[in-house]
């Protein structure tokens, strides 16, 4: 079972603009954000909770497999980086991190094929729960 989600309006909007292009239109790897668009909880940005993973948030995981911690933040395809640890929502890891709450987990498979279980510990900076609705 997934987890339930919120996304912001605006995320949503641009998201859903992104996917649109021609682009990224026919692309079936998009086809699990597509899902995660449609399930989510909408609200608006001013409405989203500070502990929710929205775009260009920045939050702290537990690898719970591994043990391994480490921060990331939720980019557009083209402000990911990989040395700044700014994942793209494109990615599998990136798409199923969109929306997620501090304390929720998610399963997803990771470069090499293996199941790996993200735990969302904290959103140490979100845009929204700092009156940045525009990013």
């Amino acid at each position: 079972m997934k987890p339930s989600i919120i996304v912001s309006s605006s995320d949503l909007e641009r998201l859903e603009g992104l996917l649109t292009l021609p682009a990224f239109r026919s692309r079936s790897d998009l086809n699990g954000l597509r899902e995660e668009l449609e399930r989510a909880d909408v609200r608006e940005p001013e409405e989203m909770p500070a502990d929710v993973i929205t775009m260009n948030s920045r939050a702290r995981f537990l690898e719970e497999n591994t043990g391994r911690e480490y921060e990331l933040t939720l980019a557009y395809p083209k402000d990911a980086n990989a040395e700044a640890r700014r994942v793209s929502i494109f990615s599998p890891a990136g798409s199923a991190l969109l929306g997620l709450s501090a304390g929720q987990s998610i399963d997803w498979k990771g470069p090499d094929g293996n199941e790996i279980r993200l735990k969302v510990l904290e959103v140490t900076w979100q845009p929204e729960a700092n009156g940045q609705f525009d990013l």
